[in-house]
């Protein structure tokens, strides 16, 4: 139909298995071991064709794009228990990552309404 629904279709789909991910993160703070996990976003986007480009030198770079999206874990300093769960950073993505599949839906509702309104006015 549009590549703009196919792309913002898998942004939600993304921010979907990275919350779970996050969930996951987060039940198991306090299990002995367990090793924190991510999902990338650079995945998808290098899968959709977009590349970032950096047009002023304050921008963000983006590190190496990865070939799919993927769960990682992440390394970082562990806990005397050798956990590294930090509820703080894993609260803070949880946030970070419902800015991103809100704002994939408002951008997809927003759209289907302009197909909506394109086919009405059509008639």
């Amino acid at each position: 139909m549009d590549k703009t629904i196919g792309f913002l279709e898998r942004l939600i789909n993304f921010a979907g298995v990275r919350h779970r991910v996050l969930l996951s993160n987060i039940a198991n703070s306090d299990t002995p071991g367990y090793r924190a996990k991510d999902v990338s976003f650079s995945g998808i986007l290098k899968e959709e064709g977009v590349r970032l480009m950096k047009s002023n030198p304050r921008h963000m770079t983006v590190s190496e794009m990865e070939d799919s999206i993927e769960i990682q874990q992440r390394d970082q300093r562990t806990w005397k228990d050798q956990n590294n769960v930090e509820l703080d950073m894993e609260v803070a993505k949880m946030t970070e990552n419902a800015l991103l599949y809100n704002a994939s839906i408002r951008l997809l509702n927003t759209r289907l309404r302009m197909f909506r309104n394109a086919i009405r006015g059509m008639r």
